[in-house]
């Protein structure tokens, strides 16, 4: 693609070389001559004269001094990330069911559906339109899928989950297995039945071996255009708001609500029945107490988790104490011996 074509196409002036054709995206220290690369932070703006990049996406104010071939663009990242995926495009849905396959005689099947090796469909489960279904993956009954999903090799989902549009389920995802629920009896626990579903938006991706659990009662809810990366856990009964984002090996234990717009670090620890508000950031690690609210738009830390100046405060207290170790311990020396008896 050449460079004014697809400047043109991202709504995005240029300088330079329009006529100079892209064939890939690189990073900057390895991006060559026919590569497109991006300029985002200050670091990256003095590095920039020593890349190879073909054409560097920069933003408003850059200084292109050297009168490289730049597009300039207010999100520089964002841009890149839209001229990515024109330049790798996913490669197009070959309609048919394999051979291997089983569906059941009152499965629907849209138009368009790929069917992969070994791929199970249960009774009364509806593929939309366009939708990838990978190798061994097995989808089990009343299930219904949407439009444009790709749901990866080794994808299992349980009976009666809804699942929207342009939904991408990768390799080892599980969808609607029983909650964590037993009450105890006598002397042992007791199964308390899990008998609820599971409902995912539109535009929602879930990452590598991540779990979302069926509701125990009603319904474990996971809004449009939320991406869980790999290794997340997403217990019953939790609800999970829209674009949320939420960084690999985080847990959400039963009943937990996440707003819109939340972010949620790695490595994160969430109790029973917590609250994430809106807009609210978890930062990676923390550990949020059952019940506890994080409030809307604030920043937190640590475990438990408190807001971020607190966290950064308690940090430099705590590394002050083995100074104040060694002056309690001058201050103990200077002092006179008590009188012996």
């Amino acid at each position: 693609m050449r460079v004014r074509e697809l400047a043109d196409w991202l709504g995005a002036p240029y300088e330079g070389d329009g006529e100079k054709e892209l064939t890939d995206v690189a990073d900057l220290a390895c991006a060559g001559a026919t590569d497109l690369a991006f300029v985002a932070t200050a670091q990256a703006a003095r590095a920039a004269s020593r890349s190879a990049a073909g054409c560097l996406i920069v933003p408003p104010d850059y200084d292109n001094a050297e009168g490289r071939t730049v597009i300039r663009a207010a999100e520089p990242r964002t841009a890149f990330a839209r001229a990515a995926s024109r330049l790798h495009p996913p490669p197009p849905v070959t309609p048919g069911i394999h051979p291997s396959a089983v569906i059941a005689p009152g499965a629907e099947i849209g138009p368009g559906v790929a069917v992969g090796p070994l791929a199970v469909i249960g009774e009364g489960s509806r593929i939309g339109a366009g939708t990838r279904i990978g190798a061994l993956t097995v989808i089990g009954r009343r299930v219904s899928i949407g439009e444009d999903c790709t749901l990866h090799a080794h994808v299992t989902v349980y009976d009666d989950v809804d699942i929207g549009n342009r939904v991408i389920l990768h390799s080892g995802c599980v969808i609607g297995a029983d909650g964590f629920g037993f009450v105890f009896e006598g002397d042992r626990y007791q199964k308390f039945p899990q008998i609820g579903r599971v409902v995912i938006g539109d535009d929602v991706e879930i990452g590598a071996n991540s779990a979302v659990d069926r509701a125990a009662l009603g319904v474990t809810w996971i809004g449009e255009g939320t991406k869980l990366d790999n290794m997340v856990h997403v217990a019953h009964n939790c609800r999970i708001g829209r674009h949320v984002v939420v960084a690999a090996q985080t847990g959400f234990s039963g009943g937990v609500v996440v707003e819109d717009y939340a972010v949620i670090g790695g490595q994160v620890g969430v109790g029973d029945k917590a609250r994430i508000e809106s807009r609210a950031v978890v930062g990676s690690g923390a550990g949020i107490l059952t019940s506890k609210i994080v409030r809307s738009g604030q920043v937190v830390w640590g475990t438990p988790a408190r807001p971020l100046k607190e966290y950064l405060e308690m940090l430099a207290n705590l590394s002050r104490l083995p100074q104040l170790r060694r002056e309690v311990a001058e201050l103990k020396r200077r002092l006179p011996s008590e009188p012996r008896e």
